[in-house]
């Protein structure tokens, strides 16, 4: 994927595109992917959309899957960032939506813990 280019991404729904010949390839790459997210927090929402379509996928999907490679690829020097801190400080950040989501109505709620200015743990779920 050193030749891919970057592009927009659509809000997948379960009836968009045709029917996959391998789906188990579409599997294979959503696995590997959520292997990534861990390190890689600013991929998780793409990630979670993708994953909603694991059984039921279509080209579509399979083609935002491989756009999240090309990001990735794109953004191979970004991280997170650790640094010393001066004092012993715990900051979390808490959001949530009601029903937003326009395909299930379910809410989602997220955190994100940072100690001395490093994030530590941080998690997004829906309800």
């Amino acid at each position: 994927m050193e030749n891919a280019k970057g592009g927009s991404m659509p809000m997948l729904s379960k009836h968009m595109g045709g029917s996959l010949e391998n789906l188990h390839e579409y599997q294979s790459i959503v696995g590997a992917l959520e292997y990534v997210v861990p390190t890689h927090p600013d991929i998780t929402y793409a990630v979670n959309r993708i994953c909603r379509f694991i059984h039921a996928s279509t080209d579509v999907h399979h083609v935002a899957a491989k756009r999240i490679f090309c990001y990735l690829y794109d953004t191979i020097d970004y991280g997170i960032q650790i640094q010393p801190f001066d004092k012993l400080s715990l900051v979390v950040y808490a959001d949530a939506n009601w029903g937003l989501d326009f395909y299930d109505r379910r809410s989602t709620t997220g955190y994100c813990v940072f100690f001395g200015g490093n994030p530590v743990c941080w998690c997004s779920k829906k309800q």
